[in-house]
């Protein structure tokens, strides 16, 4: 399974994108999936960076994506703070977009734009985001 470590800093993100987009398309996910993979893996490291390790520089992301017969598993890894996905709310998107709080979308949109994801968390092991994506 390729598998690459990069920064936790945003400046990351566009190549952390690049790593997954090439194996998606190896996977043979049309064009429609690889931009869904490429939001959700994008949300995922954002999130990392931002509210895992509370900041740039303060952690590594290690991506692993394997292309199957089905279409793409993508492993996300970060050693930041958890957090429980079941306790935040879905976002209310019937209020002004001036009023919406982003709090929760990410997750949110990552269950809508990916087949299966699941967190999976150890106090040694770390964070263990796996996300799929069928043909």
């Amino acid at each position: 399974m390729p598998t690459r470590t990069f920064p936790g800093r945003f400046r990351c993100l566009p190549e952390i994108g690049d790593f997954v987009t090439r194996i998606a398309r190896q996977a043979g996910l049309d064009s429609a999936q690889v931009y869904a993979v490429q939001l959700a893996v994008d949300e995922a490291c954002t999130n990392i960076i931002e509210h895992g390790y509370g900041d740039e520089g303060r952690g590594e992301i290690v991506c692993s994506c394997d292309s199957t017969d089905e279409g793409i598993t993508i492993m996300i890894k970060d050693w930041g703070q958890r957090f429980d996905p079941h306790g935040i709310p879905e976002p209310d998107y019937d209020i002004p977009l001036d009023e919406l709080r982003p709090r929760g979308a990410g997750v949110f949109l990552m269950n809508k734009l990916m087949d299966e994801v699941a967190f999976e968390f150890d106090s040694v092991e770390g964070n263990t985001l796996t996300m799929k994506k069928r043909r």
